[in-house]
């Protein structure tokens, strides 16, 4: 759905030089053109305006001096950097154009009729004029000669398999007359110059020839390889023209087709048969085709037509017509006429072989003129609702308008057609934000027509309904009308007749204002001219556009954008240049587009496609060239965009990669746009999405979800883009819109929390606005289905930018009810009846959803009075409420309400067999009350409620109440039953501390026992778990002898001991066994010597001194020990650090290895493995991630011992150095400990004057720590950070203990024993 544009006109009138052009070639390295006269040869430069070299033939003898001779082909040799030339008499010419220096290659005595090289330049063909074609290589070196009239059909010649003859084959409506029908050869056209016509394939290896053939007066093609062998020859085709022009891609052979009623253009397939044809809009006879001209990349195909005389004294024209096909249908894009007397007459036609969209055109007038076309996209460009989202494709005299909005109509079918009386060149849309429907149609006759829309007095013949219509359909359409024709007044008359596309980029500002750009005849330059509606006395009256002023621009205008919203225009000359029209003040200035830093802009590349978009603030030009390299101001942003768009503040662009990006642009940078489009994978989800491949933007439509793509073939595909979904949603929610985002999120699968999500005190403080818009029950059911606790625009639809939405009111109460309250609460306040089943599922929805009322509601129902009208009765409440809850389920709540009827009302519609729930429910009607509901609750396994309600039975029940609690273990719930003094509280209390002495909680046994009373038994628990200040409060509670209370403290001395708690030991056994000699020795076991030093003189005991407390300390080995600690632990941390230090040597030998071969294979890595434990970081995670899953749902202790393997300590473990680190650790952080105990030994030996085993304690500990403190450094070089980083597979794997610290010397070390 693209229409091509002019980009820019050149034109070089009056070119001074002799004689009348012929024929017309290019010089595309130096950019010049190569013109063939009677007189010679001509090379000039169109930009500059100059005749650069004219080479006269005449007086070398190869023209003839009265004006009769013909240039038949020129040819510009890139590799030779000569000119070849053929002229009619047969002579082939190399000029030299820099030397002047001419050279005759070869002379056909017959003469030359055509001269056409090959696309490569490495052959050349000659027809002659004894009708035989010559081939020879680019040094004129001859190949081989054939005759052009063959009569043979060539080597692809169809073979007949035999299936029948062919009187037997079916013929179609013709009938079997057909099949006996003589094959009627027609002659030759009328107009035809029986001179055959050459075209070459795009690749070179096969060409076509068309030519009279002499036996039947017809026409044929035939295709030759490039050695010169006949592949195929046409089949008969009546009326076929001379035009030929073989489609550079190499499907096709283009030529012409008169039919008794129309004038076709034909394509025929390399075997000589025809596939497919379009018609040229012409009567029969009216015109003739001088010739067919693909562009280079087979897209655009030129027709050369001119008029045929029929009248004496009429005016004659010349058209060149642009075609185009898509979705298989032949678009006629461009028109334009020339007159064929005088000097605008054609006498040569061509499309640049480099610059795909050139059209190069001489005149008879020696007026050269360029034409540089690019495709676009006519659409409206309203943001407003009112906009149609329409789409214009020229089709020759008519408009196909597709209204988007509407209907989506696959071309080459529209919404409607505007029916023009000429052939239309351009077609734009108002560019109001609110008037955007509006559309200009300028066609062939420099007539500009306006179409509105709104009311029309009468119906508009020129308006057609397309698709939509017919077959007795209403449609909701409102067309547009013609307004007014509007005859675009052209001071230069002599220019309109030249140049019949004066005017380009043509752009509607305003109401009555255009735009237009035009070349200027000084220079390179362009002209921009206001051309203003001039009022008319009578409606009827064709209507004036004047020129109203006129701005010149330095530099050729190749295009013009107008931005809706600010009304800005930018203009983008041939060098890159960007400037700002100021088209709205009065002195029509024209400056420099500045970027936000002051710098002009400059586009590095010519972009074909430019916009206006505000971003992040500031307003930018946007350019995408033919290249797909896409501009923001002068910075390349992406290189692989194919087509982009702008709609309200996001931007749409499409890619190589098959994917369509949008970006807002309303918080946007250069540096966040670049990063988005420079990476195929985007973090938010929502602004990438995979597209068909080729496939291009169309529109957008405003206001709403569609995004309308093209295909290469033509077909259309609409896409709802997710962030222009979620934006609209969005927006449609800031309205309190809900209706429609409803609407939207459901068609299009949006979570449906995003309602609530998107701001939730407005949504609460709205519920009834949002209630009375859906106005769906089931509507209403389905948003409660969807919510969940999850906030959506956190994890599924976040936000582009940050919201600033305030959170719920209360954050501590559940998302889910909340809504659910709120909802319920408006919906019974609208209309309880009609939103009863809504009612029931805001219960059901709820966190622990309220059966019981759902269930109470349902019964409440079922009793009342006569419904109202729309209310819904029990029995569909019921029916709906088993559609959200199982129905066992739904059972077990009603029995939970002891409401029998409510039961039988559910188990009728549940599945389950009478006869075992009816003698069920008679049997409970019979209990008594609170009995009944125990047993209903026990049935339902509600054993709190269960015991509540058979405490309240009776002392008789308590036994079969105490085995429930028992059996549930329901104490704590029960004790809260009754009251503390009573026997049941006792007998409760000592079944629960019974329970945690069997799970061996002791503590709280006892004291469970101690608060009811039950002494003994919490003495029993407080011994067992070695609580000796509550055994001995409960000791007191039972009032022992001296003897018990000595034996007991005896006992709980022995427990204390055992529990390494030697000086609690010390403190039963003196006060309350009165055995301070026994307190003493523990003490000293428990290496607390001041503790026992205190006792021994508290008790005036000094021989236990001697006897006991000296020997402790070196006779016990108390020193001994600790210096074989010392020397043990020295040991290890010296080993551990050697072989870390190996570790770490190997490791990075085995990296650097890996950065050499750029290859790190974890095979090779293997080969480490015996000898140390290197390993790349890949390997250990691929081996142990497996190991990790499944050991994942192991217990607790296979776990820890898989954990234990990971940090083996054997060598060429992986995590060698992990685990290395960690050992090296507890050796550090072990002896840290011995900081106490060390500096209490070392009281005592310089107490007891054992200075000499003191001062050897103390040197080998000192000794000790200096060694690890000058080893931190040398072993902790990496953070854990950086540690667990490198050497581990994932951080929460493997966690390195951190650097220990040192304890300081001053803390343990005693000076006196210094030496």
């Amino acid at each position: 759905m693209r229409n091509l544009k002019l980009l820019r006109s050149l034109e070089f009138r009056n070119i001074q030089v002799q004689g009348k052009p012929q024929c017309l070639s290019l010089r595309t390295e130096q950019g010049t053109v190569l013109i063939g006269s009677e007189r010679g040869l001509v090379e000039v430069d169109p930009v500059t305006r100059e005749v650069k070299n004219e080479i006269p033939l005449v007086a070398e003898g190869f023209l003839p001096e009265d004006g009769s001779g013909c240039i038949v082909g020129i040819q510009d040799l890139l590799d030779q950097e000569s000119v070849c030339v053929a002229t009619a008499s047969g002579d082939v010419l190399l000029c030299n154009l820099t030397t002047h220096q001419l050279e005759c290659v070869g002379s056909v005595a017959s003469g030359i009729s055509v001269m056409s090289w090959s696309p490569d330049q490495e052959l050349v063909l000659l027809a002659t004029g004894q009708q035989t074609l010559i081939m020879m290589t680019k040094d004129f070196e001859p190949i081989m000669e054939q005759q052009i009239h063959q009569d043979d059909f060539g080597e692809s010649k169809f073979i007949t398999v035999g299936w029948g003859r062919k009187e037997t084959q079916f013929h179609g409506s013709e009938g079997r007359q057909a099949a006996f029908q003589m094959q009627m050869h027609e002659s030759a056209l009328p107009w035809d110059d029986h001179r055959p016509q050459v075209t070459w394939r795009g690749d070179g290896q096969f060409f076509a020839v068309s030519v009279v053939c002499p036996e039947t007066g017809a026409r044929k093609v035939r295709v030759w390889s490039r050695e010169f062998a006949l592949q195929s020859t046409s089949e008969p085709v009546a009326g076929l023209g001379p035009a030929l022009a073989w489609k550079p891609s190499g499907s096709l052979i283009a030529s012409t087709q008169d039919k008794p009623n129309q004038q076709d253009v034909v394509f025929f397939e390399k075997n000589g048969l025809i596939h497919g044809q379009f018609t040229l809009p012409f009567f029969k006879d009216e015109v003739k085709v001088n010739g067919l001209f693909w562009n280079a990349d087979s897209t655009v195909l030129a027709v050369w037509l001119e008029e045929l005389q029929r009248e004496e004294n009429s005016s004659l024209k010349t058209y060149v017509q642009l075609w185009t096909v898509g979705n298989y249908h032949w678009y006629l894009k461009q028109s334009l006429t020339f007159d064929t007397c005088g000097k605008s007459k054609i006498v040569s036609l061509m499309w640049d072989p480099v610059t795909p969209y050139r059209l190069h055109v001489l005149c008879q007038g020696w007026h050269y003129l360029c034409y540089d076309w690019r495709w676009t996209t006519d659409r409206s460009a309203g943001d407003h609702l009112s906009d149609m989202a329409n789409v214009a494709v020229i089709d020759g005299n008519r408009v196909l308008v597709t209204v988007f909005r509407q209907s989506v109509v696959p071309p080459p079918m529209c919404t409607y057609r505007l029916q023009l009386p000429h052939s239309v060149n351009q077609v734009m849309f108002s560019a109001h934000p609110e008037k955007s429907n509006n559309l200009a149609v300028l066609d062939a006759s420099n007539q500009i027509s306006v179409y509105k829309c709104g009311d029309s007095p009468s119906v508009d013949s020129t308006v057609k309904l397309g698709a939509v219509g017919g077959s007795g359909f209403k449609i909701s359409l409102r067309t547009p009308h013609l307004d007014k024709r509007y005859k675009i007044q052209i001071e230069d008359s002599e220019a309109e007749e030249v140049n019949p596309l004066k005017f380009s980029l043509l752009t509607w500002v305003q109401e009555d204002v255009f735009l237009a750009v035009s070349p200027s005849q000084s220079g390179p330059q362009s002209v921009i001219h206001h051309l203003t509606l001039a009022p008319s006395e009578t409606d009827d009256e064709q209507g004036q556009l004047k020129i109203s002023s006129s701005v010149t621009v330095d530099g050729v205008i190749i295009s013009l954008c107008c931005n809706p919203k600010t009304k800005s225009v930018a203009l983008q000359v041939a060098g890159g240049q960007i400037f700002k029209y100021l088209w709205e003040s009065p002195s029509l200035a024209v400056e420099p587009w500045k970027n936000s830093g002051g710098s002009p802009v400059r586009f590095p590349y010519l972009c074909t496609q430019t916009e206006l978009a505000m971003i992040g603030g500031e307003e930018c030009i946007l350019g995408l060239t033919d290249r797909c390299r896409f501009f923001i101001n002068d910075t390349e942003v992406a290189s692989n965009i194919t087509s982009f768009a702008v709609y309200d503040e996001f931007l749409l662009v499409t890619t190589h990669s098959h994917t369509c990006q949008c970006f807002c642009l309303r918080d946007a940078s250069l540096k966040t746009l670049q990063a988005g489009l420079s990476s195929s994978h985007v973090p938010n989800g929502e602004s990438l999405r995979k597209v068909e491949r080729g496939s291009r933007i169309v529109t957008i439509v405003p206001q709403d979800t569609k995004l309308i793509l093209q295909m290469p073939r033509g077909n259309l595909e609409v896409v709802h883009h997710r962030a222009l979904v979620l934006a609209q949603i969005r927006k449609w929610l800031d309205k309190l819109m809900f209706k429609e985002a409803f609407e939207c999120m459901r068609k299009l699968r949006i979570n449906l929390n995003l309602i609530h999500d998107h701001n939730p005190k407005v949504f609460l403080e709205n519920v009834e606005t949002f209630i009375r818009q859906i106005d769906s029950v089931n509507h209403i059911n389905l948003f409660f289905t969807e919510l969940k606790e999850e906030d959506v625009t956190k994890t599924m639809y976040p936000p582009p930018v940050a919201s600033t939405v305030p959170l719920s009111s209360d954050p501590d109460e559940k998302k889910v009810d909340l809504i659910c309250d709120a909802m319920r609460a408006a919906m019974e306040n609208v209309n309880p009846h009609k939103y009863c089943l809504s009612i029931l599922s805001s219960h059901v929805k709820k966190t622990t959803p309220e059966l019981e009322i759902a269930l109470q509601k349902v019964h409440e129902l079922q009793g009342s009075d006569p419904p109202v009208p729309g209310a819904v009765s029990a029995e569909e409440a019921l029916k709906y409420l088993l559609l959200l809850v199982d129905v066992n389920e739904l059972y077990d709540h009603s029995l939970g309400t002891y409401d029998f009827d409510l039961v039988l009302m559910v188990a009728e519609k549940s599945q389950k067999d009478p006869k075992e729930y009816l003698p069920f429910l008679n049997t409970l009607k019979k209990m008594e009350t609170n009995y009944q509901r125990f047993t209903i609750d026990k049935y339902l396994k509600r054993y709190e409620k269960a015991i509540g309600h058979l405490s309240k039975c009776g002392p008789e029940y308590f036994p079969e109440c105490l085995n429930l609690i028992k059996d549930k273990n329901l104490y704590n719930e029960a004790l809260k039953l009754f009251p503390p003094n009573s026997q049941q509280y006792k007998d409760i209390s000592i079944a629960y501390g019974e329970h945690l002495l069997q799970e061996r909680l002791h503590e709280p046994a006892g004291l469970v026992f101690a608060r009811c009373g039950a002494h003994e038994k919490a003495l029993g628990a407080f011994l067992a778990c070695g609580s000796w200040q509550q055994a001995l409060c409960a000791a007191a509670q039972l009032r022992l002898t001296a003897e018990q209370l000595a034996g007991l403290g005896r006992t709980l001395a022995g427990k204390l001991v055992e529990q390494s708690k030697h000086r609690d030991a010390a403190t039963v056994l003196e006060q309350y066994a009165q055995d301070h000699e026994e307190a003493v020795l523990v003490l000293l076991e428990g290496a607390a010597w001041e503790e026992a030093l205190r006792l021994v003189h508290k008790y005036n005991r000094p021989d236990i001194i001697e006897t006991n407390v000296k020997p402790s300390i070196l006779e016990g080995e108390a020193q001994k020990n600790y210096m074989a600690f010392l020397d043990s632990q020295t040991a290890t941390f010296s080993r551990h650090k050697k072989r870390l230090l190996v570790v770490r040597e190997l490791k990075e030998q085995a990296q650097q290895g890996n950065l050499d071969d750029e290859a790190p294979h974890g095979q090779e890595s293997d080969l480490f493995s015996e000898t140390s434990s290197v390993m790349s970081g890949s390997n250990m995670s691929g081996k142990y991630s497996h190991s990790n899953s499944r050991i994942s749902a192991r217990s607790s202790k296979n776990r820890r011992k898989a954990e234990r393997k990971k940090h083996s300590l054997k060598e060429g473990s992986p995590l060698e150095d992990v685990a290395l680190l960690e050992a090296l650790s507890e050796v550090v952080q072990g002896t840290e400990k011995l900081k106490d105990e060390i500096c209490h030994i070392l009281k005592m030996l310089f107490l007891f004057e054992f200075d000499e085993q003191g001062r050897e304690l103390q040197k080998a500990f000192e000794d000790t720590l200096q060694l690890m403190e000058r080893s931190l450094p040398e072993i902790w070089t990496l953070t854990p950070q950086q540690s667990s980083a490198t050497l581990i597979p994932s951080p929460s794997s493997v966690q390195p203990r951190p650097v220990p610290l040192l304890i300081s010397r001053s803390e343990w070390r005693w000076e006196k024993l210094s030496n």
